[in-house]
């Protein structure tokens, strides 16, 4: 087993949902996740804005608003939906994910809420449907006015463990508060969640980023880490708040915090342009994290290595 920081496309073929999970324990807090939607317009037509993000520094690529059912990846035409995400995952040679989100019917809206897709939706059969479409792991979140709240993310890590088995990795935990009154702010999270989450099956506790939401203080963020460690889970810490948008002098200090918290991935979100963060925004974090020599080798190598 290799550490992800040393793992190539052609080793990123040959993993387990569980491989990943080791590669990415065993690099110290140096992996780069970053999210794209997968149906805005890309960065420039012709290009996939996973490929932007992959040029970029990031290690594993995230789909967001990717419908299972009616699957789409702007940039990417004349493949077939079964196709679509295993010929992204060739083109870009990294770990390529899917978000699916675990709407609460019952959510208590603190804005008016937005209407999913079942196809973005975290049911047993969307699931089911993800791994079938070649997903490396799945990330169970909500998007802004989706009604996302803890209790369905802990009932939907149930469902994708029963779906992708042992070896599925399994990324769970909110980044904002998905429109759910009380569920937004320093109520995100807490030791309960996170506890919650791990017993659930979680592999990954995703966390908002220090300074990403009002409360996430490297203290708190600290504690959770350590919760979710001490269980056998890695932590991830998220900017899903539009400040992957900012000036690199901010993202650089939101990935040393973020770092000394003890994350294991650093996500970035996509909503720095339409899309996907702003690609120097990207290479900005990889370098705070794991200076320029890992960052450059990710960038730069083959993906036929």
């Amino acid at each position: 087993m290799k550490r992800l920081l040393n793992c190539t496309a052609s080793d990123f073929q040959k993993m387990t949902g569980r491989d990943l999970k080791e590669a990415i324990e065993a690099s110290e807090g140096r992996t780069m996740v970053a999210e794209t939607v997968c149906t805005a317009p890309s960065l420039y037509p012709g290009i996939t804005n996973a490929e932007y993000v992959a040029a970029f520094g990031a290690d594993l690529i995230l789909l967001n608003f990717f419908d299972v059912n009616e699957p789409k990846i702007e940039g990417l035409d004349g493949v077939s939906a079964n196709e679509l995400l295993r010929t992204v995952k060739k083109m870009v040679g990294r770990p390529v994910g899917v978000n699916l989100e675990p709407v609460d019917v019952d959510a208590r809206g603190a804005e008016d809420l937005s209407t999913l897709p079942t196809g973005r939706i975290a049911t047993y059969e969307s699931l089911k449907r993800a791994k079938e479409l070649g997903a490396d792991f799945v990330c169970l979140t909500g998007n802004p006015k989706t009604g996302v709240t803890n209790k369905e993310i802990t009932n939907a890590i149930q469902r994708a463990r029963e779906v992708f088995g042992e070896d599925g990795l399994i990324i769970a935990g909110k980044m904002h508060g998905a429109g759910v009154k009380g569920e937004a702010g320093v109520n995100i999270v807490s030791e309960e969640v996170v506890h919650q989450f791990v017993n659930a099956g979680a592999d990954v506790i995703l966390l908002p980023g220090v300074g990403t939401v009002p409360g996430s203080t490297v203290e708190k963020t600290v504690k959770f880490v350590e919760q979710a460690k001490q269980a056998g889970a890695l932590a991830m810490t998220t900017i899903g708040t539009s400040q992957e948008g900012a000036d690199e002098e901010t993202i650089k200090q939101i990935a040393l915090y973020n770092k000394m918290a003890g994350a294991d991935l650093h996500h970035i979100g996509d909503a720095g342009f339409t899309g996907l963060a702003v690609p120097e925004n990207i290479m900005a974090y990889s370098i705070a994290i794991r200076g320029r020599r890992h960052t450059f080798t990710r960038m730069a190598a083959s993906i036929l290595r």
